[in-house]
């Protein structure tokens, strides 16, 4: 027995999880309205409670896709044949790139650990946090045993990564009235990760000039 979605619920549902992110994106914000989801993704929002039970359900749906993403992309930058700097560099390029699409996404991922249920809270570290931090401990260890990279603790090098990200696309305002920047553009996103790749690399590596 196919038990399968028909396409047209499938499409809903991710209709209404787009229109979330857009919301949050637009907004710079972790919060949304019903009424504003229903006018922005052209459903009625009675469908929030059908497909994910109530909005923070739908929150959870948003996280677990753009979570998921990293994890899956970061399981197969490990696999691939490339030097553990390579690595490095490849995934905290791609990191800034998905904060650059996704600039609510560590602010969400915060406040649903600390405002869903403890089991709930268990579930997205496992499924996510614990993960990242794995791969980082293995690659770190892979650098090291090549003599590239200094030994360095894995889980405070996570928040590093996920703060610098973080960081400046969410600091969207900052830029705004400091800085007369009022948009993020493609080119500023490539200039930070330069930046922060000349600062984070240097501290890693054993011979900071192949930085």
């Amino acid at each position: 027995m196919n038990n399968a979605a028909p396409e047209s619920e499938l499409n809903a549902r991710d209709q209404l999880i787009e229109a979330a992110s857009q919301i949050m994106r637009d907004g710079d914000q972790v919060d949304l309205s019903l009424s504003e989801l229903s006018l922005r993704s052209g459903l009625n929002s009675a469908l929030v409670k059908y497909y994910f039970g109530n909005k923070q359900g739908l929150m959870l749906a948003l996280l677990e896709r753009d979570m998921r993403n990293i994890v899956n992309s970061l399981d197969a930058l490990l696999a691939k044949d490339l030097p553990p700097d390579e690595k490095l560099r490849v995934h905290i390029r791609a990191v800034i790139g998905t904060y650059f699409r996704f600039p609510y996404l560590n602010r969400l991922l915060m406040r649903m650990v600390r405002d869903a249920a403890p089991e709930v809270s268990r579930k997205i570290a496992d499924d996510y946090l614990v993960p990242i931090s794995n791969a980082y401990e293995r690659l770190i260890e892979e650098g090291v045993q090549k003599g590239l990279f200094r030994p360095i603790d894995a889980g405070l090098f996570y928040f590093t990564v996920t703060g610098a990200a973080d960081r400046f696309f969410s600091a969207r305002l900052v830029l705004h009235h400091c800085f007369g920047q009022s948009e993020m553009t493609e080119q500023m996103r490539d200039d930070y990760a330069d930046h922060t790749l000349d600062i984070i690399m240097p501290g890693l590596l054993v011979n900071p000039g192949s930085a």
